[in-house]
């Protein structure tokens, strides 16, 4: 699976990030707070996926701030997805 990540500033100055599938659905979305040097979860959605224009909304867990930003297609970026680590 190939996978391309999406990246914006929350008001309170957190990175959001989000990892998006090749059909721009979020698969995990996360904040960085620079000034604190912490990185937690922030839940993310992506809002009209299927559209040359699509939005990715988050819940930023630094200031609680919904935030949305919008992206265009032609800008994402697909890798391959890093394979899944084996515990043993």
């Amino acid at each position: 699976m190939k996978t391309a990540i999406v990246s914006s500033s929350c008001e309170c100055q957190a990175r959001l990030s989000a990892e998006l599938d090749e059909q721009r659905v979020v698969i995990r979305g996360w904040a960085r707070d620079p000034r604190r040097g912490k990185e937690e979860l922030a839940p993310a959605n992506s809002l009209g996926s299927g559209k040359p224009h699509f939005d990715v909304g988050w819940a930023c867990p630094f200031c609680t701030r919904n935030v949305l930003r919008s992206f265009d297609v032609g800008g994402l970026s697909y890798r391959d997805a890093r394979p899944a680590q084996i515990a043993g």
